[in-house]
């Protein structure tokens, strides 16, 4: 459908591309109707800082992040007879100052922070995302003689650190669920039993408080077959009554919309017949945020926005 819940820009995330604006611009292009802006929190450590941002101090990246919310709050503005944007900020959980000033954050932009995704990218201090070396040492340094055992420690490790971040801020999209496999995607989760049950408890507990899951097309940037979460999590989510949103998790104009159609088929393929999104509303969810999911239209897959996202990609 033409919905995103989750993306990025050059202009305030230093390993995407491209001004925030054109972003936007290629969104109307491409036939969006409900655009999400999502920068990256700002770290609060130096040695949390990604090798693309050495040599910024933290207060500019705090800046940065404040200048972010002017500028998508202005786009919203300018272009709303054109798409509805949604102004919001992707989590980093590295240790628990993240937690502690995200909290601060968002006291100081209530109202101007919509809604947020909630995302894991860092096991035991490392990020999980950046490099497959870097991965790998994040594997090294969890408990455990064999390698199976690493990984099921790695994977509770992040889990468990999932469930803190949705305790405390109830986001309104679970990011890329699935994230910690990313280096290895034929990793069936279900042959790590403890893992298994910490992320059946996740999906509970995001699913009883009304969370929406994305289904986020950068895995296939990825080499991945499928969009995350893949197969096995997303059965588990549909079982246990989880909804959907979709989201391109673009890091520039150039992603704007990529691999749609693959998340079409996706899609189509598990049978998926419900979509959903967030949309603005007066009345305050369980996390104080004036937001709320609604049901995409139905029959969701016959949209004229597919005729056109299969062209450009």
């Amino acid at each position: 459908m033409p919905y995103s819940h989750h993306s990025h820009s050059g202009q305030f995330c230093r390993h995407a591309t491209g001004n925030l604006e054109d972003v936007v611009l290629e969104a109307i292009r491409r036939g969006f109707e409900v655009y999400g802006l999502t920068e990256h929190v700002p770290r609060y450590r130096t040695v949390d800082l990604y090798p693309e941002e050495a040599g910024m101090d933290l207060q500019a990246l705090h800046e940065q992040f404040d200048a972010f919310i002017r500028e998508a709050h202005r786009l919203k503005t300018q272009y709303a007879s054109q798409i509805t944007l949604l102004v919001g900020l992707e989590t980093d959980y590295i240790t628990s100052i993240d937690l502690d000033q995200l909290e601060s954050l968002l006291e100081r932009n209530r109202g101007r922070v919509e809604y947020i995704v909630g995302s894991i990218h860092h096991v035991g201090g490392i990020p999980i995302d950046f490099d497959i070396d870097t991965f790998r040492k994040s594997l090294a340094q969890q408990p455990g003689r064999t390698e199976n055992e690493q990984m099921e420690s790695f994977l509770c490790s992040y889990f468990d650190a999932q469930f803190q971040l949705f305790q405390r801020f109830h986001p309104e999209i679970i990011g890329h669920f699935d994230l910690c496999r990313l280096y290895h995607p034929e990793i069936r989760l279900s042959d790590y039993p403890r893992a298994w049950d910490l992320l059946k408890r996740n999906i509970s507990y995001a699913v009883e408080y009304g969370a929406l899951f994305e289904v986020n097309a950068a895995a296939f940037r990825k080499h991945w077959n499928t969009a995350y979460p893949a197969e096995d999590i997303l059965k588990v989510i549909l079982d246990y009554g989880g909804r959907l949103a979709l989201s391109d998790d673009s890091h520039g104009p150039h992603a704007v919309g990529l691999n749609y159609h693959r998340v079409l088929k996706y899609l189509r393929r598990e049978d998926v017949s419900e979509l959903w999104l967030l949309q603005v509303c007066d009345s305050p969810n369980k996390a104080e945020r004036n937001i709320q999911p609604v049901k995409a239209p139905d029959e969701w897959w016959n949209h004229s926005f597919w005729n056109k996202s299969s062209s450009y990609d």
